[in-house]
């Protein structure tokens, strides 16, 4: 059966299917998709969870078969978790998904998680199969005319209203990151009065997303530009930002091409790479030219660094943390 992501929490009440596929490029809202059904797991006794990637180096289909012939050792029920970044399981992968359905438990929940299916997949065999079988979700990308009513339906969530003229200037400062209007949301519910969101509060209380906000500062470190990135970071400190959210951004992404990293060192393309990763597509450029300049080595001084600007935000290491973080945005652009 096909489920829309806003009508899931009311589904998983009504009771939990042995499979559930939820696909697209929307790295947020696949995310909190899969945690409601994670979360309903746990509440049925699927105290167990095994995740197996499908794109990590060595990966073998016969995995999840194994998987459900294998009696659980500590629970009376598991979470099969599979990941599945490509959204193609290809000729093998679709026998052994058809031969799973036939064979697992019934008490077992599968889990895949998947990147964007394209039209002609959804009429393949495989797809067909796990749709009747449980549930397919497909997450569609937020566009700037949707914007709006996502951001409201939040908003409401949240227990707020929200002016028209506020709403769209919350929109327009968000610049569609879904992460950052999520962020943002959690603060205005802090700060609005009476739980009302108006465009005074809007201005009050969003940082400037188009001029200093961290994200843009991290991505112009990633493709190099490290005299841009270095007016942002100033401008993220004159705006009274704190350390710690600065540098959480940047070690995030340190860590991701460190990952993609070890995965190239051992053949995979740097595409493949951040795509097994869960980068988002229109990301993968800006990472990968910070690929380009820095190896295996160079990555692990920029983590190794990142935990000594952490230090010194805590006390426990040298030098001043922005002085710090000055010097891992220069590091990280190539410079």
């Amino acid at each position: 059966m096909r489920l829309y992501p806003e009508k899931l929490a009311s589904h998983l009440q009504q009771g939990l299917l042995p499979v559930y596929l939820v696909s697209g490029d929307e790295t947020l809202l696949v995310q909190e998709c899969c945690d409601l059904i994670r979360q309903r797991a746990r509440e049925q006794g699927c105290n167990e969870r095994e995740i197996i990637d499908a794109d990590v180096a060595g990966f073998n289909w016969q995995d999840i078969l194994h998987s459900a012939a294998s009696m659980s050792l500590f629970a009376e029920r598991k979470l099969v978790e599979l990941r599945l970044a490509s959204g193609k399981p290809g000729a093998q992968g679709s026998t052994a998904l058809c031969e799973y359905l036939d064979i697992s438990s019934d008490e077992d929940v599968l889990l895949i998680v998947s990147g964007k299916i394209d039209k002609q997949s959804t009429s393949s065999k495989w797809y067909r199969a796990l749709d009747k079988a449980g549930a397919t979700i497909q997450i569609w990308p937020v566009d700037a005319k949707n914007l709006p009513r996502w951001l409201q339906q939040r908003v409401r969530s949240a227990g707020m209203s929200i002016d028209d003229d506020a709403l769209q200037l919350l929109c327009d400062r968000v610049e569609g990151n879904l992460l950052a209007a999520v962020q943002e949301v959690e603060k205005l519910k802090l700060l609005a009065a009476d739980l009302h969101i108006t465009t005074q509060t809007v201005i009050d209380a969003v940082s400037d997303n188009a001029r200093y906000n961290v994200f843009e500062m991290t991505d112009n470190a990633l493709r190099g530009d490290a005299g841009t990135s270095l007016r942002m970071l100033h401008g993220l400190r004159a705006e009274g930002s704190e350390p710690p959210a600065v540098l959480w951004a940047l070690a995030r992404e340190i860590r991701t091409l460190y990952q993609a990293q070890q995965e190239c060192d051992n053949g995979r393309s740097p595409q493949q790479a951040l795509s097994a990763l869960r980068v988002w597509q229109n990301r993968i450029p800006v990472m990968q030219a910070a690929l380009a300049r820095h190896d295996t080595a160079s990555l692990s001084l920029l983590l190794e660094q990142a935990s000594q600007v952490d230090g010194s935000i805590k006390g426990f290491a040298g030098g001043r943390p922005w002085d710090n973080l000055e010097r891992l945005v220069t590091r990280l652009s190539g410079t």
